[in-house]
Order: structure tokens, then sequence, then C-alpha cells
């Protein structure tokens, strides 16, 4: 590097905050303090730290906007979203002041040019635009904003690229803060790559067409990258890696998850931040996913006592706290929290609502219900908490909605199970394949309800709820090795196919099922061949992006669609 860009370099350190003497550094220091302070919980005194600057300095305006964003998802609250938009808008317009206002920015011929205050106002303002992206998708439900929210994300893509290949060109600026530039650029190329990559393949070729490319692996390395090195983007690194080890490969996934990953990465963050709420909330995580279940009842509700300002932390561990005591079979438990989060949280309350009629439908009749409640009357109640999310209704919810619409008759016909169904919609069964109690309790439950339901007279759903429990049994004796009462149990559902009345998700699960018995079998090209027909067979049934997700994974991990194996990386 030549003097005169080192020179160029000094000249501008000051520039990272317009009305004070800060250096680059300096303001980076400052915001890692704050960070600091957020990771131990101390959400105000961070926002304290941060908001002196936001409108002077790029970097506090970036981290004090992330965190509002953060928050505002969480809550899910209109006024919050919206003040986090707004927060958001203000700080890409401190960023933008330190752009260089030509045209061409990161072109060949006037790359060199760039100031290392430059350089980072770049990948800041970048970052900038995809959150405030992310929030338009949330705010807004018309044509309109959804346009401006992709015009947004492909300009924050397009910069990111830029970026990413002006600094491994030779002789780049490399300035004293490179490690958070580089850091920067790794969160948003690796977020870009790895989101990409989840997609089905009919989807990216839109996207490819759009300019957009997905490579997980390269993904995964780039975050894992930023997640290990000390800069300003180590913990959204971090956190978009455990998201999607310990939640991603789950729902959207084969259902095996990436544990020993999860654990590596959360480590150093173990040990420097104890009673983080955020980190005690991913290693409950983990120790559900090894089936631990005990462990992570612990860890959640340590999460809980760590911190009191920030309630929104509190209502991802009751999500987590409901199933773990769903797979105990602890009815009355789960209830507890999903009454907790019908009564607190916005995110979905038709969802809530349902879990908690679903609870008490599992239940003996005679057995008191909590508060006095009815779940008929709550299933009733359902559809009147839906809302939309980017437009449209959440697919768990549609689901719920679907449902719960039998007992909108004045006799409705009980569904059989359907705490287990809804558990198999967040692929709750891997989680319990390692606890063989818990598989031989639901087990038990699954017999009962197909015992009562045998024992009942024939109604227009007999076939549908039976199929249901088939599916269901199915998964149960896989995980106790039984794979050839398995494979009859799931062929049941399938010979039942031109009998189900409503439930049209249950034979394209039923195959994706059957084929990941044949991948344990190794069974390879059979697997592909249900795969396939998974995949173009069926359309139009509840769940189907959820399952066109896992069908995509699947065949990934088999390798069995070369052509669209190639390499997109960006």
């Amino acid at each position: 590097m030549s003097n005169g860009k080192d020179a160029n370099a000094a000249e501008n350190s000051v520039l990272c905050c317009s009305s004070s003497q800060m250096t680059l550094k300096e303001c980076l220091d400052e915001c890692m303090e704050a960070l600091d302070l957020f990771l131990n919980n101390h959400f105000k005194e961070s926002l304290d730290m941060l908001r002196p600057r936001v409108k002077e300095s790029m970097y506090h305006a970036l981290i004090y906007a992330t965190v509002l964003e953060m928050q505002a998802m969480m809550t899910f609250q209109p006024d919050d979203i919206s003040n986090a938009g707004q927060t958001m808008k203000s700080a890409q317009e401190v960023c933008h002041k330190f752009r260089r206002k030509s045209s061409g920015l990161l072109s060949k011929s006037g790359g060199d040019s760039l100031t290392e205050v430059q350089l980072h106002a770049e990948v800041c303002y970048a970052e900038c635009q995809l959150q405030r992206a992310a929030l338009t998708f949330l705010q807004d439900e018309n044509m309109v904003s959804f346009i401006k929210g992709g015009i947004k994300v492909r300009n924050s893509y397009l910069i990111y690229k830029e970026l990413h290949s002006l600094i491994h060109s030779p002789g780049s600026l490399k300035g004293a803060s490179h490690v958070h530039l580089e850091g920067g650029i790794s969160f948003g190329i690796g977020a870009f790559n790895l989101t990409l990559s989840l997609f089905p393949p009919r989807i990216l070729k839109v996207l490819e067409f759009a300019g957009f490319s997905g490579d997980k692996d390269y993904g995964l390395s780039l975050l894992g990258d930023g997640a290990t090195g000390m800069n300003l983007r180590s913990m959204l690194c971090a956190l978009l890696l455990l998201c999607y080890y310990t939640f991603l490969t789950f729902i959207l996934g084969t259902g095996e998850g990436e544990v020993t990953e999860a654990e590596r990465l959360l480590k150093p963050f173990r040990l420097r931040y104890p009673r983080g709420a955020i980190f005690l909330f991913f290693a409950g995580r983990t120790e559900e996913i090894k089936g631990n279940i005990d462990e992570a009842v612990a860890l959640f509700e340590d999460g809980c006592k760590a911190q009191q300002a920030w309630k929104q932390f509190h209502h991802m561990c009751y999500w987590e706290l409901m199933w773990c005591f769903t797979y105990k079979r602890l009815w009355k438990m789960a209830y507890f929290y999903a009454d907790l989060l019908s009564k607190e949280s916005l995110w979905s309350k038709a969802m809530y609502v349902y879990m908690k009629a679903a609870y008490l439908s599992m239940l003996q009749e005679d057995e008191a219900r909590p508060f006095g409640e009815d779940e008929v009357e709550l299933f009733r109640q359902v559809p009147t908490f839906k809302q939309k999310i980017a437009g449209k209704s959440p697919p768990t919810e549609k689901f719920a909605i679907r449902k719960a619409r039998r007992y909108k008759a004045r006799c409705p016909i009980r569904l059989p199970v359907p705490v287990l169904e809804m558990m198999y919609m967040w692929n709750g069964f891997s989680m319990i394949s390692k606890r063989p109690e818990l598989t031989e309790g639901m087990m038990q439950t699954l017999v009962e309800a197909e015992r009562t339901l045998l024992e009942a007279p024939g109604n227009e759903h007999s076939v549908d709820d039976r199929c249901v429990i088939h599916l269901l049994k199915g998964l149960c004796l896989k995980n106790q090795g039984l794979l050839q009462a398995a494979e009859e149990s799931f062929g049941k559902v399938l010979s039942s196919e031109k009998k189900i009345r409503f439930d049209h998700y249950l034979v394209p699960n039923c195959l994706v099922e059957l084929a990941l018995l044949y991948v344990d079998q190794g069974r390879r090209d059979e697997a592909i061949q249900l795969l396939h027909k998974a995949k173009h067979n069926y359309k139009e049934y509840s769940m189907e992006s959820r399952t066109q997700f896992r069908v995509h994974a699947t065949l990934a991990k088999l390798k069995a669609d070369p052509e669209e194996e190639e390499d997109t990386r960006m």
C-alpha cells in the first residue's frame, strides 16, 4: 500500500463523527463497548451510550437502529416497527454523509481513491438498506411497498458484492479498522449466500435472474469467519449462524440440526456473557435438540430470570418451554406457556390460542380446565386473531385456522391429536428421537387416540384423522428403530390418498418422511424418486412452502440434482 494511501486514510480518520473529533477507531471502540453492554443484558445503558452520537456517527446510528429493530421484530408492535423504520432511515442518511459523492462509487476506475471512512460508510449504508427492507416487508402489505423493499435488498446486495471484490483486489486499502470493515462485508455476503441457498430451485432461478445467487458452504464459511473474529458484526454473524444451526435446519431442513457447530460457536460467548439472555436461549435450544429436555428447561428459565427489561426475550423462552413440556406430555404446563404468550406476545395470537385449545383437548373430559376455559370456545376464536406479515398470513396460522374450522359446528367433531400434529409441523419428533421414553409416551398417546377413533362412528373426517395418526405413528416407529413397521405406517397414508378429503398436506409430507427413512437405509434412488414425486405432483396444500424447503434440503444432501448444484458463489 502506498504512502499516499496511508496519508489519505489518516487525513480522513476523523470523519466518522461529523461534529466532534472522534476517529473511526474511537467510534468503533465505543460501539463495541455499547454492544458489550447489550449482550450483558444492560439494554438501556447500551442505548444511552449510543444515543448522543446517532446524528453524527455512522456506527453509533447503525448499532442504535439495529437494537431498536431487534426489539421491534420481537414485540411486533406497529409503533415499535414504525419507530425502528424511521430510526434506520435516519441512520442510512447519516451513513450517506460519509459516502463518496461522485457516481460510480465502487467502479474499478474510482475504487482506489476511496478513503477508509468512505469504505466503512458503504458497508454501513448497505446494512441499513437491508434492515430497512426487512422492516418494509413487516410493516406494509401493498405491492408498491414490496417493490420498494425488493429494490432496497438488491441495492444492498450490489454494494456488498462490489465491496467484496474491492477489498480483495491487489493493493486495496487496509486501514487500522479493516477488521470491522471485513466483518461487515462477511456478514452481508455470508447472509445473502446462506439465506438464498435455502430456497428451492424454482424460486432460486427467479432470484438468480434478478441477479441474486446463493452458495451455502461459502456463506457458512464467511459467517463463521465473521463470528469468530473480534469485530463489530461478530454478534450478528453468530446469531444468524445459531438461528441456522438450531432452527432453520430443523424447520426447513432434514431435522438433524448442527449441534456440534452451535456449541462450538456458543462457547466463547457463554464464557464472556454467562448471564447473557440471548446466549442462554440458544444454549437451551442446543440442549433441546440433543434431547436433554430438563437441562433445556433450566436454561430457558435462567434466560427469563437473567433480565426483566425486555420481556420479548421471555416470549422466545416461553415458546420453547411450551414445546419442552409438550415432549414430556405435561399438557397443563405447556398450556400455561401458551396462555402467557397469548396474553403478552403479538407475534401470532391465532397460533397461541390454537395451542391453548389443543392442550386442553388432550386432557381427559372430566379433568378440570385451567381458568375454567373451554377448548371448543377457544378453537372457535382462532380465526378472529388472523393477521398478516409481509402481506400474507403466516402458514402456521393458516394451518391452525383450517384445523379449527371443524369446531364451528354446533356439535363439532374433535381433532384427535392436535398438539402432536402441530408438533410435527415444527419437526418436534426429531427432538425426541434420542429419548426412547419420550417417543414411547407419544406412541401411547397415538395408540389411545387411534382406539378412540376406531370405536367412534364414522364421519367425513374419519379417514383424514386416521391418516394423521398413521403418519405420526410412523415417525415414532422410526425413532424406535422399527423401520419396517414405520414404512408400513407411512404406506397406510399413501394408500388412502384418494379418500383424504381435507388434510391434503398428509401425502406429500408422508412421501418426504418415507424418503428420509429410505435415506437412513441407504436406498438413495428410491428416496430421490419419492422426493421428486412430492416436489412435482402436489400443489396448494397446507404448509406447502415448508415441505418444498425440506424436499430441497434432502435432495441437496443427496446431491440428487447435479444440474442445480452448479457453483453459484458471488
